[in-house]
């Protein structure tokens, strides 16, 4: 069998500028994981999964609100659903029309 050659040691400086960017890295992930929670914390349906409705109008304060009302509320086509579930996923409810003009009016509500 050959004998693999040795590895170089790493300088001291080497190994800290690694260990540096590993930390920094890892500090990175868990700040944007943080970010992105606290954004939709108590949303399970966003302004993405709502696309009918135009939330750029509204500050991120109001607009948290007005998605937290809308994933509260309840349709009330015996469905089951909230508000924002069953206009982000259920193209068949027959008050989604009614539905996405509730949201609507929570948004021009919460307009300054």
């Amino acid at each position: 069998m050959s004998k693999r050659p040795k590895p170089k040691p790493q300088s001291r400086t080497a190994r800290q500028l690694k260990k540096i960017a590993i930390w920094v890295g890892a500090l990175s992930f868990a700040a944007a994981f943080i970010y992105v929670v606290s954004e939709n914390s108590g949303v399970p349906y966003d302004e993405r999964a709502i696309a009918v409705v135009d939330f750029s109008s509204l500050d991120s304060k109001a607009k948290k609100a007005v998605l937290q009302a809308a994933n509260r509320a309840r349709c009330t086509c015996t469905c089951g659903l909230q508000l924002a579930q069953c206009v982000a996923t259920d193209s068949s409810c027959p008050i989604r029309t009614e539905n996405i003009d509730k949201i609507k009016t929570m948004v021009r509500q919460a307009m300054p």
